[in-house]
């Protein structure tokens, strides 16, 4: 809930600020997550074209979901989440198993 001047000026800002340059300095794995029925961002004048400027970046569509879709279908995307998180984490330990906890732990080294 926000009253009138913060939501026309937040309106305001995210619609006319050219994040553009910033995106183009990302260099950590990203997760651009959009749902294709949002009527307050469209899809194309945001994920689609975020997703081609963002190094290395992963786009998720969801079809038919909403702009606040991290609420309406918040298991779905909480999900998504962890399993990004899971397999970055994954890729950047040189792990092959499929949760932290299935690794055994390397033995220690006894002085």
């Amino acid at each position: 809930m926000a009253g009138f001047p913060a939501s026309y000026f937040c309106v305001k800002a995210f619609s006319e600020t050219d994040f553009n340059e910033d995106l183009k300095k990302f260099d950590v794995p990203t997760l651009i997550l959009h749902g294709d029925d949002d009527q307050i961002v469209p899809i194309g004048v945001s994920a689609l074209r975020s997703s081609k400027i963002v190094k290395n970046a992963t786009l998720k569509v969801y079809p038919g979901l909403p702009h606040g879709m991290c609420s309406t279908h918040k298991d779905q995307i909480n999900t998504d989440l962890l399993a990004f998180f899971r397999e970055e984490t994954r890729a950047a330990t040189g792990r092959t198993s499929a949760r932290p906890g299935d690794a055994r732990p390397e033995p220690r080294a006894s002085s």
